[in-house]
Parts: C-alpha cells; structure tokens; sequence
C-alpha cells in the first residue's frame, strides 16, 4: 500500500514541478500609464485573466512548454504572441499596448454632438454601434441595417406593406416619420422616400451609427421628435488602405455583393463603397401572393479627401442608388398575368446625391465646419389600379463653428434646408405639387460646472417659409454621482411640419388623397428623458446596468382624415372615399421606461434589457392605443469568442401584445437567432439563422382578404418570411 501511495506521490511532485506560471504588468505604450482590464487569453481555451487596477496579471498552473497567449484591450492593438515556458517555475512578461488612435476617435467620440466629445463627457444619452457592431452585422444581413437597428432597445422595425416589404423604424413608440435619419449630419431622405430608407443603407460603407433618443431639434432642425439616427461613413486612414469583398446567400433567394476600399496618403484620400442586392419574390405560406417581394438594388458611393498644410479638410461625396421592388400576384410577378391574377405592387427609385464637407482646425480648439448636399429622388409607384411617378429635390447647407475651453464647450451656426416635390404628367392623382425652406439658427453651450455636473442649454430658432417661427429649447444636466454612477436628464422641443405621404397608406389609396386640409399646421412636439447608468467591475467581471425613463408628447398630430367633400349624399356619385392630411384636436402620447444590464468576462458577453411602452392616441377615445406598438418587450444575447478564429452568439426577443387600428390586440411572439463566425486568413465565414422558431403572422391566418383581383391586406404586427438562414463570406486584404 505504501509503494502505491508514493507512486502516486511521485506522480504528483512530477505535475507540481511542470506546473509554471506567470505574471507580469500590462502599460500604454506611449506613456508607461498601468492599463487595467485588459484580457490575457489563452489560445484555444477558456482560461484568461484581466489585468487590476495597477496593470499587474497573473496566469497559474500552466503547463510547461509553448503558450500562445491573445492579449486584448478597447482601443488597442491586439498583441498575438507565443511564449515559450521552461525553466523556472514563475517567470515574468511585461507587455506594451499601443493605442490605435484613430480607431479609439471613431469608437468612442461622438460626432453627433457637433463637439467631437467622447460618450461619458457628453450631458445627453447618446448610444453608440461602433465599428465591431457594423461589422458583424455585415456578416449576417449585408443588404441593409434594419436588423442592426432592430436590435437596439426602444427601436422597433415595423413592416408596413405586405407586397413591397416597407419597413418603419419606430424610436420610444412614435412612427418613422418622427425621427430624422443623417448621413454624416446631413438630412438623407425626404417625405416621397416613404418606409424605405432603412432598407437602402448598407452597413460595410458605416464606420458607426449614433442614436439620440427624443426630441433633438435643436443642432439639426424640424424633424428629430422622436430622436435623431446619424450614419457615420468609413473614412481612409493614413498608412492602412482598406480593400475587402462581401458575398451572401440566404434561402430567401436574396444574393448580397459588397466591396469596399479606401486608401490615403498626406495629401489625398478616397473610400468606394458599391454594392448590390438581388432578391427573388417569395410565397412562404402558399397562398398565391407574395410573402417577399422581389428587389433589385445598386449602391454607389465614392468619397474624395483633400488634406491641406493648414490643418484644414474636404471631402466630396456622390451617392447613387436604384431599386426596384415588387409585390403582389405570384402569378403576375412571373409573367402570368389573366383575368383573375391582376394584383401587383411596384416602387421603382433612383436616388443621386452630392456633397461636400470643408472643415478647419484652428490651434485655439476652435473649428470652422461647412457642409452642403442637394439630392434628386424619382420615384414610380405603379399597382394595378394606380400609376404615378414624381421628383423630389431636397437641398442642406451649413455653416457652424465649435470650440472647447477651459468650462466651456460653444456651438453654433445657421442652415438653410428645403425640399420640392413635382409630380410627372400625366398624372390621375389629386396630390399637388409642393415646396418648402427653412432658414435656422442655433447655439449650444457644455458648461462643465466642476467635475461633478455638466450643463447643456441649447436655443434653435427656424422660420419656414409656410409654416412659420418655431422656437425651440433644449436642456440637458449630467450628475456624475461616482467614478461608477452617472445620472442625465434632459428634455426639449420640437416640430414637424406636414407631408403628403404617410407609411401607413395602402399606395393605392394615394388617388383618394386630396391634399392637405385647411389651416393645417405643423406637428410640435415636447419630450424629456432621464437614465442612471452604473458602471464597475467585479473580479474579472464588467458589468453595465442602465435604467432610463421617457415621455414625448406631439400636439397637432397629422392623420388622413375624410375629406369634408365626402358625405353619404355624394358617396354614390365620387364612388370612393375622398381624404385629406389634417390635425387632430388632441395630443399623441408616448411614455416608458427602458432597462438593460451588460456583462463581459474575457471573451464572455451577455446582455438582457427589457422596454415598456405606453403610446396613446388621446385623440381616438374607442381606440387609444397607437396600433402596432409592443407594450412589453424583452430581449437578451449570449455571445463567445472560443478563439481568434471562431465565435458564436445567440439572441432572443419577446415581443408582447400590440393593438390593431380597430382596437383588436395580437398575439406575443417569440423570437430567436444563432450566428456562427469563423476566421480563416483574411476570411470570415458566417452561418446566421434568423427566427428559428418560424414565427410567421400568416401562421395565424390569411393576410390575404378578396377580391383576389385587387385584395386588401391587415396591418403587418409580426414577421411574414419566416425562418431565414444565410450564408456570408467576408475577405479583407
């Protein structure tokens, strides 16, 4: 018994003397600063620590030989290595991690806020999608970012027409037609684009996308009512030209080809972003009409840099987009049109834009920005019923200057934006032709009290050519509590001045329209947010809890109302039911909370967050509710990175009961995805599965009703294509 027990003795000793182990400390390069919280992986497994508050690490109980160690830290380059253990049981490695600076810039600092400030140091709730974000959104719906938004707490992607897919981002409960969308703070689409915006942006030509949630009217205008979504194009870095290619497939029969390059010298630069989408109609459920629409997209998208001596640059850019969607009869989008399949629904659009940036820094901290675009959209709406075509020019310029001192951080300039809508002859539509301008003034202070509050005031002032004066205020305070806890609050005002299209008209129906009503005003609008943010670490653990609460209230809200034409004595006469867009006498009303709480270990992410939200239309006292808004939804994602090479992530939703225009309430739905990514080389493979459980509104009945030669449709409250898996290769080189 003895000789077994030092046997085993021995046995142990031999491991115990292999056992090594290592330490060391992690700085910043540049100026030797203890960097903590960095991760020291091991390759290939799931064992890691992360640096303390004095840099230092610690790794035990390695065995001896070569460990290939993935050293990794926000804003860093990412430090690969691989150590050789021999020798002594505790060996030293120190490591120096160098910021890439430009990188950090684009992750963290917010350009939306005109002050270049980073997220932590600015008195209103900005959030973020940086780069990585993009990215991986890229692998899994390349054609456009609905989903990528769709993810964000408080949004919630809403389809809107059954033939043509139209997809509505509503932010905190409001419709799309609440929220102004910026491509680099500057306007992007105009009324007679509809619900299609979002489905025409691709996500490889993003660096990032900024959201403000609320009323943000005062640095960009009319508009921004229920928040503000600005899309930050890539630019060229100096020393690292960029060429990648992305190529997708998914059992929708959609094909996705992405390419994007960039390169610079001290001089000059360029990024070329092209893409295109094609995507083939689809019958998910049998029923003869089209679940999928077919669509055929093109996307240009080149942009030139000139870098002067004195410190001064501009950028010219050129977008060009086509699509081409349709929806309807099967039978009609094969070729097969007859006497009982006639149902059809197509958008034909051609966008081309222009603009130019010219921005000067100045050794004093001030910066001198001009920005101008002028965009020209056709757009051809043909149905079996109804055909028309029409223009819409809308122009954006701008001159404003920022600079940071010592407390304080200045905004201010004057804009002067505007569009013109002209329908094509011949044309059997009472819609009539339209133009507006606005000229705007605004100033912006950041008064950093102490290091404790921080106070934004902000004053825009715009005269509109039909509409008139608006004044509109806005004030934020940030309370950093602790290092670890940050309260905001805030509120402001807004407006909206009327459109003729609306994402909730059947286009159909758009003969029917006559205009807009008399004495009809613009929409304004009052909101307030408040979040508590607490942010710390737990052993190895991050972890971020945030609890925000909102209300926004909109007088004057536009519906299309019947015409005062149209009454029972000439109902057989005009055969039809003839509308206007016109104000109702009481206020829309949107009120809610929004929770979340994040936690990272290493290569570890989880995330859950919960949104209430209360939408009222006071004006409809049978039916209050605003239709097709989840008062409950949940949401929570699980992702791992197992190695350099492969990660892998799972997200779930709940999406609670939403009311229909008629009072009715639907069913809550679940909803779940998996990605899948792997690195080889200079390529990523990923496998995505959207809705796995397949689930589908027309699971629940017909969205079909007759006459089939020209049917009606319900109003869209869940998914119509179903389970959606797809296949993506990256390649950058």
């Amino acid at each position: 018994m003895l000789k077994y027990i030092g046997i085993l003795f021995c046995c142990l000793s031999v491991h115990l003397v292999n056992a090594q182990s290592i330490s060391g400390k992690i700085s910043d390069k540049e100026n030797g600063k203890a960097l903590q919280g960095v991760s020291i992986h091991i390759a290939s497994t799931n064992k890691g620590v992360a640096s303390n508050e004095t840099g230092e690490y610690s790794l035990t109980n390695i065995a001896e030989g070569k460990l290939h160690l993935i050293i990794t830290y926000t804003g860093y380059g990412t430090i690969d290595t691989t150590i050789n253990i021999v020798g002594k049981r505790n060996q030293n490695f120190d490591w120096s991690m160098e910021a890439e600076k430009s990188e950090l810039e684009e992750v963290i600092i917010v350009s939306s806020s005109r002050t270049n400030s980073r997220i932590e140091d600015l008195p209103t709730k900005v959030e973020v999608l940086g780069s990585e974000e993009v990215k991986e959104e890229n692998g899994i719906k390349p054609g456009n970012i609905a989903s990528l938004l769709g993810d964000i707490a408080g949004i919630q992607i809403q389809q809107t027409s059954a033939a043509t897919g139209n997809a509505d981002m509503r932010i905190q409960g409001l419709q799309g037609k609440y929220t102004q969308i910026l491509r680099d703070g500057m306007p992007l689409f105009g009324g007679y684009a509809g619900s299609f915006s979002i489905l025409q942006i691709p996500p490889l030509d993003l660096q990032q996308i900024e959201l403000v949630k609320g009323a943000s009217s005062t640095l960009y205008g009319g508009g921004a009512i229920a928040g503000m979504l600005n899309l930050i194009s890539k630019k060229p870095k100096l020393g690292k030209p960029e060429k990648s290619l992305t190529l997708n497939y998914s059992n929708l029969n959609e094909a996705n080809a992405n390419t994007f390059f960039s390169g610079r010298n001290k001089e000059l630069g360029y990024t070329l972003y092209a893409g295109t989408t094609q995507q083939k109609e689809m019958d998910i459920d049998g029923d003869g009409f089209s679940d999928v629409p077919s669509a055929k997209n093109v996307f240009v998208h080149p942009r030139f840099f000139i870098y002067g001596k004195d410190n001064s640059t501009l950028t010219l850019g050129y977008t060009f987009n086509y699509e081409d969607r349709n929806g309807g009869d099967m039978s009609v989008l094969k070729g097969l049109k007859s006497s009982t399949h006639q149902y059809f629904d197509q958008n034909k659009t051609t966008r081309n834009t222009a603009d130019a940036v010219w921005e000067k820094k100045y050794e004093d901290g001030g910066m001198l920005t001009a920005k101008a675009n002028y965009s020209i959209m056709d757009r051809d709406i043909i149905t079996n019923t109804f055909g028309m075509g029409g223009k819409q020019s809308s122009w954006y310029s701008e001159l404003a200057y920022s600079k940071k001192m010592d407390a304080h951080t200045l905004v201010m300039g004057v804009n002067f934006n505007g569009e013109a809508f002209t329908k094509k002859t011949p044309d059997s539509s009472f819609l009539p032709n339209t133009a507006f301008n606005t000229l705007g003034a605004f100033i912006q202070d950041d008064w950093k009290m102490n290091n404790t509050f921080t106070l934004q005031s902000g004053l825009r002032i715009d005269q509109n050519n039909d509409y008139g004066t608006f004044v509109l205020p806005r004030l934020s305070l940030m309370y950093k509590v602790s290092p670890k806890v940050t309260m905001r609050i805030g509120g402001g005002e807004g407006y909206k001045t009327p459109s003729l299209f609306s994402s909730e008209l059947d286009e159909r129906d758009i003969p029917n329209i006559l205009g807009f009503g008399q004495n009809i005003k613009s929409e304004k609008s009052v909101g307030a947010n408040y979040d508590i943010n607490y942010k710390t670490k737990i052993d190895e653990w991050e972890l971020t809890l945030n609890q925000t609460f909102f209300y926004n209230q909109i007088d004057n809200p536009i519906t299309y109302q019947l015409a005062p034409i149209y009454t029972t004595a000439n109902f057989i006469a005009l055969k039809h039911p003839l509308y206007v867009f016109a104000n109702e006498a009481k206020a829309l009303e949107s009120k809610g909370m929004e929770s979340y709480v994040q936690a990272m270990h290493g290569p570890l992410e989880l995330y859950a967050g919960y949104v209430y939200t209360d939408a009222k239309r006071n004006y409809n006292s049978s039916n209050p509710n605003l239709p097709l808004i989840a008062k409950h939804k949940f949401a929570t994602v699980l992702a791992y990175e197992f190695s350099k090479e492969f990660r892998a992530g799972i997200e779930a939703s709940y999406t609670g009961k939403q009311y229909l225009d008629n009072g009715n309430s639907t069913k809550p739905y679940t909803m779940a995805a998996v990605m899948l990514r792997y690195n080889i080389g200079k390529a990523s493979f990923v496998l995505n599965c959207e809705n796995l459980f397949d689930e589908r509104q027309n699971k629940n009945g017909s969205i079909v009703s007759p006459p089939f030669t020209n049917p009606s449709f319900p109003e869209i409250w869940a998914p119509l294509d179903g389970r959606v898996i797809n296949l993506s290769m990256h390649l950058k080189w």
